[in-house]
């Protein structure tokens, strides 16, 4: 089971990057043993890098720009991302996807009396419910939405147990 995202957009990008420099190269070595003349010139590409000196802004900026892409492809294969499953107690390979982990909880939230409207927010050990309701007044709303989704919380029985904090807007002010 995979509980890490795939680093597919890095990983793609410099696929496609290269397919493109081997096909270029590729192409010109083909025009060369045909006889033909080349879209790149040897001689062409050979003096314009002769000609400049490490001093150069250019020289300096071409540099850096390689630095800054290679410590983010680096970054990318290192730093972890935000799992896609998260692993519930029980069986090892037990889990839940974001996305089901987050609709569930909004159900949970959506289903206290007074509650017109939930959204959730999944951090790594804090889950944020932001509901809406057509009440006037919301005394005791937060607490009870608290509830439910600690109580779903305790049903799906993650590893990690996050905070839940709630934030109630009420759509209708008191007159």
């Amino acid at each position: 089971m995979k509980r890490r995202p795939r680093r597919s957009v890095p990983a793609t990008l410099t696929a496609v990057v290269l397919l493109a420099a081997c096909a270029l190269v590729a192409v010109v070595a083909i025009q060369l043993l045909l006889g033909e003349t080349p879209w790149i010139r040897y001689d062409t590409v050979a003096g314009a890098l002769h000609d400049l000196r490490w001093t150069d802004v250019v020289t300096a900026i071409a540099g850096a720009g390689v630095v800054v892409l290679g410590l983010a492809l680096v970054l990318a294969a290192i730093l972890p991302g935000k799992p896609t499953v998260l692993p519930l107690r029980g069986d090892p390979d037990s889990g839940a996807s974001r996305r089901s982990y987050r609709s569930t909880l909004r159900a949970a939230a959506s289903t206290v009396d007074g509650v017109s409207g939930a959204t959730v927010k999944l951090k790594p050990r804090t889950v944020f419910a932001k509901v809406s309701t057509g009440r006037t007044t919301t005394d005791g709303l937060a607490d009870a939405v608290r509830g439910a989704v600690e109580h779903r919380l305790d049903q799906i029985d993650p590893v990690v147990r996050p905070a839940v904090k709630v934030k109630v807007r009420a759509v209708r002010s008191p007159s």
